[in-house]
């Protein structure tokens, strides 16, 4: 198999870029990226590291990103696994993506930065729920560029028809099952997942 081994051979194949494809890019929240942002409350958030590459969906009960300024967007980090694959990245390379979705919309707005994290009280106390949880650490993003992507990929993948496609895949007990020859996970553990995901939601 041949693979290819320049920009010049790529961009031979796919012809020009079209105009508005580089005129919708903002470099800071306008008018119309602020109102598509707001409204989301999942993104999926990319990082670079020593590693490699880390991708990781962040979701929230209301908008899933704070502006701090049209220049500057702020993400919670609530509590999850401690694994802290994305915050790791970011503290060692700040370089990140954000691809923001609403449900029901086949765009997606995307966000390339770059991010630091902090644990400033202020901050934090800006993200409470009612519950008085705070996020344990907080994304500051600043914004290189914002642009909206076409819907055509969420389009094929018929993402939000209403379809189930999850009956017969594996839960996470017969993933964890399968890595640990048996040794954690198992039905136990998706019997059990419930209540502990609730408990440590907020």
């Amino acid at each position: 198999m041949d693979y290819i081994s320049s920009v010049d051979e790529l961009e031979g194949l796919y012809g020009k870029v079209g105009a508005p494809s580089l005129r919708k890019v903002a470099r800071r929240m306008t008018p119309t990226y602020r109102k598509w942002i707001l409204a989301s409350r999942l993104c999926m958030l990319t990082t670079v590291g020593p590693e490699g590459t880390d991708d990781t969906p962040r979701g929230d009960d209301g908008p899933v990103v704070l502006e701090l300024d049209p220049g500057t967007l702020a993400l919670p980090d609530w509590r999850g696994n401690n694994r802290l694959d994305s915050l790791r990245n970011i503290v060692r390379d700040g370089r990140v993506s954000l691809m923001f979705l609403v449900q029901g919309s086949n765009n997606v707005v995307r966000v390339n930065g770059h991010a630091r994290v902090t644990a400033d009280q202020e901050l934090r106390a800006r993200f409470e729920k009612t519950t008085g949880k705070l996020p344990a650490t907080i994304t500051v993003i600043a914004i290189d560029e914002i642009y909206i992507q076409c819907a055509r990929a969420l389009m094929r993948a018929g993402t939000w028809n209403g379809q189930d496609h999850s009956q017969d895949l594996p839960k996470v007990g017969d993933i964890l099952a399968e890595m640990t020859n048996g040794e954690e996970g198992g039905q136990p553990y998706d019997d059990a997942w419930g209540a502990r995901a609730a408990a440590t939601m907020w």
